[in-house]
């Protein structure tokens, strides 16, 4: 096996569960030349890795096709041994299928996996970890069943956040994509006002600092400082690490803890850890709400909470 490609284009929290895959084949073919495909936005989180040779963006600002028809263009003059295809939308399909991969494995949900060389199931009602089901595709290669996933900040990243590093403090991640994955705001302020004694980073994009920025002007007295939009990925994995306790979200804070190994707090509010999701550090506390019978309401979160109660936010003790 001299070149792979592995392919993951969904959200932030899937590529770093992926890492595994390319941990694993590095273990297993250590001459390899390992490629990753991510969605534009994401690439940041796979700098650093000194197992992956490549990293691709799928771009559709300059038009779906045209970034899918350059990339099977490239593919194909790379003339890959392996294509691992983890991503389970139509687009990432035809990119493997057309990539010229001598063997093209990925999950049969996809709906182009019958291109595949070997596909394989993906089942969220079985209990696996999202990490075991990606080694699943690379098993019969003696791919380990379990592993953490990985990111690698670097020693800029590092000194980028020593400053907010001079007493201990913890980080908390309060924003999620979907509502119902997103303990409620009251809830945040009442864990802040438990540890108010402590420094307190607040953790997010640039599209979470409005919301960060209430919880701040809730807690005028005590020492919480909005981060959100303001550090890169890897910088915010590197103050997380060094962080006495994280909390977040069932979302990509989560998982960026995971791979950091950082003690962390997850809540689970309409989504379950059964679908796959949970944190993998070595010192991880779930938080959820039990005995709700509309619980769960989906595999991904909502916009609100279809019974209109919010009950399994609500109701989390923290």
């Amino acid at each position: 096996m001299n070149r792979i490609l592995i392919v993951q284009t969904a959200f932030l929290g899937d590529v770093i569960l992926a890492t595994p895959v390319v941990s694993e084949l590095n273990r297993l073919y250590p001459n390899a030349h390992i490629d990753f495909l991510v969605k534009k936005g994401n690439e940041s989180l796979l700098k650093n890795n000194p197992k992956i040779n490549s990293v691709f963006t799928f771009d559709k600002s300059q038009g779906k096709y045209k970034s899918m028809r350059l990339l099977i263009i490239r593919f194909r003059k790379n003339r890959y041994d392996l294509v691992v295809n983890l991503q389970r939308f139509a687009s990432s399909g035809i990119i493997t299928a057309l990539s010229g991969g001598k063997l093209k494995y990925g999950f049969k949900k996809n709906p182009l996996s019958f291109t595949y060389s070997k596909s394989f199931s993906h089942s969220m009602n079985n209990g696996m970890h999202e990490v075991e089901r990606n080694l699943s595709v690379i098993s019969e290669f003696g791919a380990k069943k379990l592993i953490r996933p990985e990111l690698f900040p670097s020693s800029k990243d590092f000194s980028a956040i020593v400053h907010y590093q001079r007493e201990s403090y913890i980080c908390i991640a309060p924003a999620s994509v979907w509502f119902t994955k997103q303990l409620p705001i009251e809830k945040w302020n009442q864990l802040i006002q438990k540890n108010a004694s402590k420094k307190i980073f607040l953790l997010g994009g640039a599209n979470d600092e409005a919301l960060c920025s209430s919880i701040v002007q809730n807690h005028p007295n005590l020492n919480v400082i909005n981060l959100a939009g303001k550090m890169s990925l890897l910088e915010s994995a590197a103050l997380m690490k060094g962080a006495v306790h994280n909390y977040v979200n069932d979302s990509g804070p989560l998982h960026i803890a995971s791979a950091m190994n950082a003690n962390v707090t997850a809540y689970f509010c309409s989504t379950i850890p059964a679908f796959g999701f949970g944190p993998l550090s070595d010192e991880s506390t779930i938080k959820e709400v039990g005995n709700l019978t509309c619980r769960p309401c989906g595999i991904h979160g909502h916009t609100k909470c279809p019974e209109n109660h919010f009950d399994c936010g609500n109701n989390i003790i923290l």
